[in-house]
């Protein structure tokens, strides 16, 4: 593996070695900081590419909750075999308040405030040290948990176009209501557990029924058995991804997607059907762009096996 570290402009090869002996199957790793910004304290990113890859399809974010550190997560293995798989970087994101009253509300998942802007930079300082231009403008792919999911909902709010799929997970502060209509067009999950605070499960919950009742093309999924953990939200938004990249990108650009091509859910009853020729409305229905994806929601909320 070659790492970098890249502090106040200067860039420091932390490990040095012979050209002829480099094995770039092994993945590149670069760190980025930003200085201080509005809404927050620190901004630390970690990039890291399958070394054999020659052009990067998407970016994978990967943001950890309330104040820490989500540059481990790039350097997991787990993450960096699904990159390799799917031709995809992965960026690691550590953003932390400043010291404030209330510590519960985090700042920074406000990304239209300068820590959306944080991350736009880092990549395009990435697209630079690391040689692969199409960082700076590639589509993304929005993973994180609590906070992180926060962070995710804010900045497919913010910046809609730059995104291919995005997750909440089980998040408690968000600063948009009704998000705009291009972010209704992105699709997306926003998963609940059964045993979190009620108070997460009725914000999440409103969110998705405010957007949903407006056309979103999102899916809430309840994972009935868990607290506030990830639990298997990752193996299902893996599938999402996996299929998202597979039926929106284009060499032109992101696909919209047609809302009759999904499937639609009943949230109740816990079953689903294509959307082409479902009854109209929204009440009370998710919405998912493939068959594969909705056994994956349906095996999560029945809390069934399932095959990812």
């Amino acid at each position: 593996m070659i790492t970098y570290k890249r502090r106040s402009g200067l860039l420091t090869l932390l490990i040095v070695l012979s050209v002829s002996t480099i094995s770039f199957a092994a993945g590149v790793t670069i760190d980025e900081t930003i200085p201080p910004g509005n809404n927050f304290d620190k901004a630390e990113f970690r990039l890291w590419l399958p070394g054999d890859v020659s052009s990067v399809r998407a970016v994978v974010i990967l943001v950890p909750g309330s104040n820490g550190d989500g540059r481990p997560m790039a350097d997991d293995a787990t993450w960096q075999d699904f990159a390799t798989k799917n031709s995809l970087a992965l960026v690691g994101v550590r953003l932390t308040d400043k010291p404030h009253e209330q510590s519960f509300i985090e700042h920074y998942v406000n990304v239209s405030q300068g820590s959306g802007q944080a991350l736009l930079t880092a990549l395009g300082t990435f697209a630079e040290q690391s040689n692969h231009p199409e960082l700076a403008s590639a589509p993304l792919l929005l993973w994180g948990m609590s906070a992180g999911g926060e962070f995710n909902y804010e900045f497919v709010a913010w910046k809609p176009e730059r995104v291919l799929a995005f997750v909440v997970n089980k998040g408690g502060i968000y600063y948009t209501a009704l998000a705009p209509e291009a972010a209704r067009s992105v699709p997306g999950i926003l998963f609940i557990g059964g045993k979190d605070l009620d108070s997460r499960i009725h914000i999440i919950t409103g969110i998705f029924d405010v957007n949903r009742r407006a056309g979103a093309l999102w899916a809430l999924a309840e994972e009935p058995g868990a607290a506030h953990v990830v639990g298997r939200s990752i193996d299902v938004a893996k599938v999402l991804y996996e299929d998202v990249l597979r039926i929106r990108l284009e060499s032109t650009g992101l696909k919209a997607l047609n809302p009759e091509s999904g499937f639609i859910a009943d949230l109740k009853a816990k079953t689903f059907r294509s959307a082409d020729g479902a009854p109209g409305g929204t009440e009370a229905t998710a919405w998912l762009p493939t068959e594969r994806l909705a056994r994956a929601w349906q095996a999560m909320v029945t809390e069934k096996p399932f095959d990812p």
